[in-house]
């Protein structure tokens, strides 16, 4: 930290800080403090300098002072395309400044209020990047804290930079913050946050999430009229995606599971995020600042249609994610970690496939297993609340078919990148709210994944071909379940 602590002034009345950093103008402000436009009269560079303002009563600027200072060091050592870079912290007239590089672009939130939603490629190369940011601040041990659209600049050429590393965690010190003082933008708050936990990396990814929910849908998710209702919303309300579809959809939708330990991984949303930002044609989509058409999905049933039996609606999170991801071919988006205790091998159904399965819209829940060579269909069908060997957690269609001639509109997919998208979903679903955790510590789940006889051949019985995966739940130790595992939408 530079020693100097008088401004003095330069020709023509301007500040000077630390005697090198003229102040020219202001960029902007907020509840944190300014941002001055300068220039570094050593170097002869322009620069940005952020004026930290605690609010009054909020301790110590000593204290403070000394853990911008240490967070602001560790926040310099990032290296990373996407992050701000800190040149130097100058303590002026009792105010600490945070010598930046000077980008000279929108910020996301500015960018959204002027031209509407950003196109989902468009939106998912700006997470991309933000991620890659964060992925980097994390290996160093660092926890942003403030990931919102206000702190994301995104440049003409579409380079992205995330600002205020360390700030928002130089603050939140027990020696500097006063009782019921909030720390970090409260719409853009992981509920483990809200809910008085310490901040975590996964906190950095769900406040990516709600980020760029707002990047595509130009509305925030959780913001509501007083800190208090957003603070409860985001603690008991799911969002709903009227805009995005597919892997972009179920990015952030993974991001904004409510419970960290089932949130999404980095690589998870990397992967997601990456096909997102190809776009359909599997190439860098142009990018436009105009609103794209709107495609609304209907939010789950309440009341009455919800209780129809079929296939189990999963539950918060997973429900919108799985409604969201369909109609789109993902590929490998999810990298499904294969170590994961509680997953069974993916088996196909169909002809050619190692099971038969004729899944009954009656019934979820099976009395025979599914093994190799075996067949189950609506004559297994039984009330979960008796014994079964297995139960329907989901069913999820990936693909539209033509009905007037009954035949697939997209060919059958790459035999391992349907089972990684089934593997997914049902992945998700498993370690959602769908799944209680006190059952979910007997269970195993596996993914169930149409063979190309039963992608492209109508059934007899239904006369649709089927684009149908499935993820069932069974008895880990073996065995058979006796009652309902799967928690229904009420």
């Amino acid at each position: 930290m530079t020693d100097e602590q008088t401004t003095t002034q330069a020709a023509g009345g301007r500040r000077v800080l630390a005697g090198r950093y003229v102040l020219l103008d202001e960029l902007g402000r907020g509840g944190m403090g300014v941002v001055w436009r300068a220039e570094d009269s050593v170097i002869g560079r322009q620069v940005a300098i952020k004026e930290l303002r605690l609010p009054d009563g909020a301790g110590d600027p000593g204290v403070f002072a000394e853990r911008v200072l240490r967070e602001v060091r560790t926040g310099g050592r990032l290296n990373d395309p996407a992050v701000v870079t800190v040149y130097d912290v100058v303590n002026d007239g009792g105010s600490t400044h945070i010598v930046m590089e000077l980008v000279s672009a929108p910020t996301l939130s500015d960018l959204v209020r002027a031209h509407g939603p950003l196109p989902a490629a468009q939106a998912a190369a700006i997470g991309q990047q933000v991620l890659s940011a964060l992925r980097a601040a994390h290996e160093a041990g660092i926890v942003h804290r403030d990931v919102k659209p206000g702190n994301i600049m995104v440049a003409p050429n579409g380079r992205v930079k995330l600002t205020d590393f360390g700030i928002a965690q130089a603050v939140d010190d027990p020696r500097i913050t006063t009782s019921g003082m909030i720390v970090g933008s409260p719409a853009f708050m992981a509920p483990e946050r809200v809910d008085g936990r310490e901040a975590l990396a996964a906190s950095d990814l769900w406040s990516l999430g709600a980020t760029l929910f707002f990047a595509v849908e130009g509305t925030v998710a959780f913001d509501r009229p007083t800190t208090a209702a957003t603070l409860h919303a985001i603690m008991t309300e799911v969002p709903y995606l009227t805009r995005a579809q597919g892997p972009l959809a179920s990015a952030i939708m993974g991001m904004l599971i409510a419970n960290p330990e089932a949130r999404i991984s980095p690589d998870q949303a990397d992967g997601l995020l990456a096909m997102a930002a190809r776009g359909e044609q599997g190439g860098q989509a142009t990018v436009h600042y105009g609103p794209p058409a709107t495609r609304a999905i209907a939010a789950p049933e309440n009341g009455a249609g919800a209780k129809k039996r079929g296939a189990v609606k999963i539950g918060a999170a997973v429900a919108a994610v799985v409604l969201l991801a369909g109609g789109v071919a993902l590929g490998k988006w999810w990298g499904t970690d294969a170590t994961d205790p509680a997953m069974k091998p993916t088996l196909t159904y169909g002809p050619g496939g190692s099971v038969q399965f004729d899944y009954s819209s009656s019934y979820p829940c099976y009395n025979r297993p599914l093994e190799g060579g075996g067949s189950v269909g609506s004559d297994n069908g039984v009330e979960c609340k008796k014994s079964h060997d297995f139960e329907v957690l989901s069913k999820s269609s990936m693909f539209d078919h033509d009905s007037s001639t009954d035949t697939a509109v997209a060919g059958y997919p790459d035999e391992g990148k349907l089972r990684a998208w089934a593997e997914a979903e049902c992945a998700l679903g498993f370690h959602s709210d769908a799944v209680k955790p006190e059952n979910r510590e007997q269970l195993s789940y596996q993914a169930l994944i149409p063979t190309s006889g039963a992608w492209t051949t109508p059934p007899t019985s239904s006369g649709s071909v089927v684009h149908d995966a499935y993820c069932v739940v069974t008895k880990r130790t073996g065995g058979q379940l006796d009652r309902p595992m799967v928690e229904k939408v009420k």
